[in-house]
């Protein structure tokens, strides 16, 4: 009798437990993500400008939460529009032949760059990740998720002659900011109904995360099979 109750009890634990986590684990890493965005964000910019402003203050004033933030938003925005519209573009040039000088800071520069313009430029379908596909990968009979960021162009295209290929980014999991530039031929890609967005969930969740798996309601083990017992 002992020994089943304290089966019954720990099942009934576990079981609850799972569902507690299920139902307020998500909610809580993303609440925690954006904190640490926003309190990273306070920080970036603004305090240490009112240090170099003012050096005789020992310690940064104490500002209100999103001031930070909204501060460096606005510098990110105007900085934009000096890129675009006035001067920005000569120095971004002139901070790029610099560190082109540098060899490990010319690496890791252009590939952020090209990193972010690729993700950033994700609607626009002349650039980016404008579709999703399934390709052949590692070897024939695997298939993994590649996105298409377009076809092939100058000296990659006449390599091909008479013969279509795409440039496809297959990102690795669960860090889909890294993966493996492969040139595919247009038919041996199969097309998928899946967004750029929702193929990030899959990878970034290897496939736990589906993007027909209904995320208003998700089935919480035990509560199902205890509802029905009641």
């Amino acid at each position: 009798m002992f020994r089943s109750l304290w089966k019954a009890t720990r099942e009934a634990t576990r079981r609850y437990f799972v569902a507690g986590l299920l139902a307020f684990a998500p909610i809580a890493i993303t609440f925690w993500a954006v904190i640490f965005i926003i309190t990273r964000l306070d920080n970036l910019l603004l305090p240490h400008l009112i240090q170099f402003l003012f050096p005789s203050l020992q310690e940064p004033p104490d500002l209100p939460p999103l001031v930070g933030a909204l501060f460096t938003f606005i510098v990110i925005l105007f900085a934009g529009v000096l890129v675009r519209h006035f001067f920005g573009q000569e120095l971004v040039r002139i901070g790029e032949r610099l560190l082109s000088r540098v060899p490990v800071a010319r690496s890791i520069y252009y590939g952020v760059k090209q990193l972010f313009e690729a993700i950033l430029s994700s609607a626009d379908h002349k650039k980016g990740f404008n579709r999703v596909v399934l390709i052949e990968y590692p070897r024939r009979g695997m298939w993994g998720i590649a996105f298409v960021t377009g076809e092939t162009v100058g000296p990659l295209e006449r390599a091909f002659p008479g013969q279509k290929m795409l440039n496809c980014f297959i990102p690795t999991t669960p860090n889909p900011t890294s993966g493996f530039y492969l040139l595919v031929p247009a038919a041996d890609t199969l097309d998928v109904d899946l967004s750029v967005e929702d193929a990030f969930k899959v990878i970034m969740s290897a496939g736990l995360v589906t993007p027909d798996a209904n995320l208003d309601q998700p089935d919480l083990p035990g509560l199902e099979k205890e509802s029905q017992q009641d």
